[in-house]
């Protein structure tokens, strides 16, 4: 018996031995195909983000970096509730807005010149304006740049969530009213790409308003598989007024309260197609902007978040 298990040992380090020399030279070793909630391979190896390494990728996602929105349950049910009663009184003012066109203010926050320091180029700019244009077009929305602002501050520049940097950040530099879009991208630490603030927030607090990223994960950033700029994107979603797609799990109660986008038991990593984590409501929506997927899987909002973000845009932002 002694032998026999010696010998087992022997073959499966053989076999793990060449699986790793495969990944190495390029040949991706035999796998069994990818089951009902399983996540891409690539996700399973090794992972750095920043200065920040994980297990794997999955490791990252399930950490909460991939974005700080996070809400409970109980929270959304009152936050539905109080919406339901203020979109009712906003119909009476104005009929529901279907589009428009969102000025941006873009603040670059760097610790120094070079784009290694956040001081990302007018290039990048560009290219993260084309990247929400795309997104949103098909849905009546479009952004228009009004300015781009650069500060040198190395505290904000490593500013996050409910941060005094941040709050000072914010109170300085935030411009427009509440259907002003303000971006700020800066390095929050901790493998964080980025976080909104929602709409039914504005009113308490109006300079908190706006968007914040990662400055790498700007199109042609290094915070690959997440510099394509779909991170801004997913961001000014929440700035909508969507929901994660995985937003309450399989529960058929509540959700991301959008009808036609199916549930999922927790956010994907990579793009695992085929993956469905909720087999009765049909595959996971890993392409929707508001899961966590790769940004090259993700290219699409579905008619019912469209719908949502008329309402919530009428209701918070239009005209305040």
């Amino acid at each position: 018996m002694k032998k026999s298990r010696i010998s087992f040992l022997m073959i499966a380090a053989i076999v793990l031995s060449f699986n790793l020399l495969s990944l190495v030279i390029g040949q991706q070793p035999q796998t069994e195909p990818l089951s009902k909630g399983d996540e891409d391979v690539q996700s399973l190896l090794p992972f750095t983000l920043g200065d920040v390494e994980y297990v794997n990728q999955r490791a990252f996602i399930e950490s909460g970096r991939r974005c700080a929105n996070h809400l409970n349950s109980s929270d959304m049910k009152q936050i539905e509730r109080n919406f339901q009663k203020d979109l009712l009184e906003a119909s009476k003012i104005s009929p529901n807005v279907t589009g428009a066109t969102i000025n941006v203010y873009f603040h670059v926050i760097r610790r120094g010149t070079g784009v290694s320091n956040g001081d990302i180029t007018s290039t990048m700019i560009t290219n993260q304006m084309n990247v929400l244009n795309n997104a949103y077009a098909a849905w009546g929305y479009s952004f228009n740049l009004v300015s781009v602002d650069r500060t040198t501050n190395s505290t904000w520049y490593a500013a996050g969530p409910g941060t005094t940097a941040q709050n000072q950040m914010k109170n300085a530099l935030r411009k427009g009213t509440a259907d002003d879009l303000n971006i700020y991208t800066n390095s929050p630490g901790g493998g964080l790409l980025g976080y909104a603030t929602f709409p039914w927030s504005y009113t308490g607090n109006p300079k908190d308003d706006g968007v914040v990223i990662l400055y790498s994960s700007v199109p042609g950033g290094s915070a690959a598989p997440y510099n394509l700029g779909d991170t801004a994107t997913h961001e000014v979603g929440h700035w909508m007024g969507l929901y994660h797609t995985f937003q309450g799990g399989c529960s058929t109660t509540g959700g991301d309260f959008v009808s036609d986008t199916p549930a999922e038991a927790s956010p994907a990593s990579g793009c695992p197609t085929g993956r469905n984590t909720c087999s009765a409501t049909g595959n996971d929506p890993i392409t929707n902007f508001m899961d966590y997927s790769d940004d090259s899987c993700m290219f699409q909002f579905t008619s019912g978040q469209d719908a949502r973000m008329d309402s919530m845009f009428t209701t918070y932002r239009f005209g305040k």
